[in-house]
């Protein structure tokens, strides 16, 4: 599988030089890095070579690095049933960089990318309906960022017993966070609903 990904990257890179800046193959998965200028030439040249056929988008995610000049990586997640390979091509984006919409390529573009620009900010030009998805239509802020306050924010929703919208401070609740991240086997030291049968 490495050698036909190895040979995937080269062939993608030779058509389209300017539109790859560079390759690496991670976890079994050719990842390419291109960037907003360039990437919808190179998301044609993937869905319609006869090499490539990634004419499924399975997802587009964002990734924050505040601390890089480009902050922002706009990540997507392409596959091909007919070579059955899969693709991830990586953009870093800068805080104020527009990224040009991708929905006339791949319609399933279209939540996708209000997701990623409700959770991190980032602007499609092109997008029809660039609006939130996920938090409320007056919701300040962009959640997924990592200089996203915890605390300070109002929640609205609807009370079923004041038969209402309510206001109300966010709280994060801390308490459920207990993991182990250096052991496999243990979990967590609270007892799940339905586990307790087992005592």
């Amino acid at each position: 599988m490495t050698e036909a990904l190895i040979e995937l990257g080269e062939v993608v890179a030779m058509a389209k030089p300017e539109a790859v800046k560079s390759q690496r193959i991670t976890y079994d998965e050719l990842t390419l890095v291109s960037d907003a200028g360039s990437i919808i030439e190179l998301l044609k040249f993937l869905q319609g070579n006869a090499a490539c056929q990634f004419t499924t988008l399975v997802d587009i995610c964002g990734v924050d690095y505040p601390d890089r000049e480009q902050r922002f990586e706009v990540v997507y997640h392409l596959l091909s049933m007919r070579q059955n390979h899969r693709i991830r091509i990586s953009m870093p984006v800068a805080e104020d960089e527009i990224v040009p919409s991708c929905i006339e390529l791949y319609p399933a573009a279209d939540w996708f990318e209000r997701e990623v620009f409700d959770m991190y900010g980032v602007m499609f030009s092109g997008h029809p309906d660039l609006r939130r998805i996920l938090t409320d239509y007056g919701f300040r802020g962009h959640p997924l960022r990592k200089d996203f306050p915890t605390t300070g924010y109002i929640e609205v929703r609807y009370d079923e017993e004041q038969k209402r919208v309510v206001y109300e401070p966010v709280k994060l609740t801390q308490d459920y966070r207990q993991f182990d991240f250096m052991s496999p086997w243990e979990g967590a030291e609270y007892i799940l609903p339905g586990d307790e049968k087992e005592s």
